[in-house]
């Protein structure tokens, strides 16, 4: 393929320009040559002129056709992103997503990676042009779906390396940004959860308070059902699990299905409840829906949870918080072990670094406790220091003529530091001097042998 000499064109897409060019390339499903526009990001509208994007593009044109006939290089220029990643990359990861997992990574792909990029070619990328776009991610997403793109790019672009579309990876290097949005990490207090179960009936009352007592997942929640609840050993049997309006038999970890303690007086409410509730059979469900059937938990979040905290003046009031806040809660109720086997986590690891979150009124005893202990016996070491400072007894001094111990009280210590700062040379002998006259005088001997 020699060089082509086309100008190509320049257009405005959202907040970048795009160049436009056509080439021939080698399509890798038919395996037939055929004649394709292909798009270039050439850079941000704001930080770029036509002419600049128009020159950018003429440099891109002159380095993807001066290229050999034949090889990758030709095939590479017909993959676009977007081609990719629904035809080579995903079939290749469904196989370990679970249905419901599946849906929800492919539309966060979706959003953030294929509409940005969908049409441009795998060969025109570059670790820039990806890292700027996960700066960009950081500033509008929170810091769990930034580290999910960035990571989703890596795998992306070491799929296409391993199967022949790109010889180099481009994304290799892509660096998380160090400025994320944080991610929320709402508690509540002992008491706004008192005043929670205190607003409501029973039905929901006694939901809520399993709900907050064995911190279970909203999957779990509604798919218990009567023949899983034993009164009389104070239990549940975790068997199945319910997610947008389908029944699984499987949980989230594997230890998420297994049979749960709860509180006599919870069982005796759930008895209650029993008595009342509209179908008590073994199938039924505990908390069904008024239809029948299990309840919907993004339904009841917005009709009775999100309601709740508008009424109550909480900051917010989910599933996700309660968990949360029940792990941060029960620290002092129990070991990490066991927070980790009331919320039934795969490692302690995710309830002491997700879950878990400092309570300020701990902290502050923590360190009034850290003070206290350094402060200790202060009293006593001030005391010492107080008597060994200038207004303590100075040491008796040896008369040598005569043997006696002459104190050196403050009475015989001004002279003697008047005269020292008067420059006399001759203190010893001035001291001695005074002893002798003490000694010498009637009356005194008392003082000096004292």
């Amino acid at each position: 393929m020699g060089t082509s000499h086309q100008k190509g064109w320049v257009s405005v897409r959202g907040k970048k320009w795009y160049g436009y060019f056509r080439r021939t390339v080698l399509d890798p499903e038919t395996n037939e040559s055929k004649t394709v526009s292909t798009p270039i990001a050439l850079g941000l509208k704001a930080k770029m002129s036509k002419f600049e994007a128009r020159e950018k593009l003429a440099v891109e044109i002159t380095r993807l056709t001066v290229q050999p006939a034949g090889g990758d290089s030709i095939k590479n220029g017909a993959i676009t992103f977007g081609w990719f990643v629904q035809n080579r990359f995903f079939p290749l990861k469904e196989a370990r997503w679970k249905e419901e997992t599946a849906k929800v990574k492919k539309l966060l792909i979706q959003q953030n990676l294929i509409d940005e990029f969908e049409d441009v070619p795998l060969e025109n990328f570059d670790k820039f042009t990806l890292q700027m776009h996960i700066n960009g991610l950081a500033k509008t997403r929170c810091k769990d779906t930034v580290l999910q793109m960035r990571a989703y790019l890596r795998d992306i672009f070491a799929e296409a390396v391993d199967q022949g579309f790109l010889a180099k990876d481009p994304a290799r290097k892509v660096m998380t940004p160090t400025q994320l949005r944080p991610t929320d990490k709402t508690t509540l207090t002992w008491n706004q959860l008192r005043d929670a179960l205190a607003k409501l009936e029973i039905r929901d009352r006694i939901l809520l308070e399993l709900e907050m007592s064995n911190a279970l997942r909203p999957g779990e929640l509604f798919g218990v059902r009567w023949k899983g609840f034993d009164a009389s050993a104070c239990s549940i049997n975790l068997t199945e699990t319910t997610y947008k309006g389908k029944i699984r038999l499987w949980g989230k970890t594997r230890g998420s299905l297994t049979t749960i303690p709860i509180a006599k007086e919870l069982a005796r409410d759930l008895d209650e409840w029993k008595q009342q509730c509209p179908d008590p059979s073994p199938e039924a469900f505990i908390f069904a829906a008024p239809q029948g059937g299990f309840m919907d938990s993004s339904n009841y979040r917005k009709r009775v949870l999100h309601k709740l905290a508008q009424e109550l003046g909480l900051p917010k009031l989910t599933f996700q918080v309660i968990r949360r806040t029940i792990a941060t809660l029960a620290q002092k109720k129990g070991t990490v072990k066991d927070v980790q086997g009331i919320l039934r986590h795969a490692r302690p690891g995710t309830t002491t670094d997700v879950y878990m979150q400092e309570i300020p009124e701990s902290v502050r005893a923590t360190v009034n406790s850290i003070h206290t202990e350094l402060k200790l016996g202060k009293g006593t070491r001030r005391t010492s220091s107080t008597e060994s400072g200038a207004g303590r007894a100075k040491p008796a001094k040896r008369d040598l003529n005569s043997g006696l111990m002459v104190p050196m009280t403050t009475i015989a210590t001004e002279p003697i530091e008047a005269s020292e700062r008067k420059g006399s040379r001759s203190s010893r002998g001035k001291v001695l001097e005074f002893a002798t006259r003490m000694r010498q005088s009637p009356g005194k001997e008392v003082v000096l042998n004292a």
